[in-house]
């Protein structure tokens, strides 16, 4: 190869040539299975209906529903807005024996072809002039699979609320409705055709300490995948696809 110089120039225009030759036909064998797999399914079609109502139990663990303790939850959508986006919503104060609470809340669609991105909990608290302490990457083990979450820290005034959400589309769980796990997600149902459905599941405290909270988090929400029964804990934490 040293020795002949001219013989190494060929050699690389022809790699270049076939790379450019593959890179081209694997584009043009996108873009004709786009074309033929444009998504016209609902994958929620294909599988039983969704009640939050009656898959969320309000007693399990040591947690409790507490419907007389009334706790804003954040939201600057209207309920118009959520009607329309939302095939179901749900919201919860949860209490344990030692008295801690934990705000649960769920919102499900049919079709989550962007949607997702109006119910950004990031977005929805500095909407409501929470000012914004952290907000970074996290994962919730559990005994069924590790779920990526978001790890959220807000305030406002003398309320400190600690945050950790996921989203779920198409049973695949992610930690936000953008980026690299979600293009992945979309890429997967549209080549199939399908358009998936989406859950996000929050959960949030009135806690000063972020670090007790998140584990308090994390406790409340591995007692609650525990009890619900294996279709619906899928469903919730996006642990195996659908």
């Amino acid at each position: 190869m040293i020795r002949n110089p001219k013989g190494v120039y060929i050699i690389a225009i022809v790699s270049k040539n076939r790379i450019a030759f593959v890179i081209a036909a694997l584009m043009f064998a996108a873009s004709a299975g786009a074309i033929v797999a444009r998504p016209t399914k609902k994958l929620s079609e294909d599988l039983p209906t969704i009640s939050l109502e009656a898959m969320i139990p309000k007693q399990f663990g040591d947690w409790r529903d507490e419907p007389s303790r009334v706790i804003e939850v954040v939201n600057p959508e209207t309920q118009a807005f959520l009607d329309k986006v939302y095939t179901e919503i749900l919201t919860r104060t949860y209490v344990n024996s030692g008295g801690y609470r934990i705000m649960l809340s769920l919102a499900y669609g049919s079709d989550q072809r962007g949607s997702l991105q109006a119910h950004k909990p990031e977005l929805c608290y500095p909407a409501q002039g929470f000012r914004m302490e952290k907000d970074e990457p996290g994962r919730l083990i559990t005994p069924f699979g590790d779920i990526p979450v978001r790890r959220l820290f807000a305030h406002l005034g003398a309320r400190h609320e600690p945050v950790t959400y996921w989203f779920a589309v198409g049973g695949y769980a992610i930690e936000g409705p953008r980026g690299t796990q979600k293009r992945i997600v979309d890429l997967r149902y549209f080549l199939t055709g399908r358009i998936p459905d989406g859950l996000l599941f929050r959960v949030s405290s009135i806690d000063s300490d972020p670090a007790q909270a998140h584990q308090m988090q994390d406790q409340f929400t591995n007692q609650l995948l525990q009890v619900v029964s294996p279709a619906d804990r899928k469903r919730l934490s996006g642990l195996g696809g659908s």
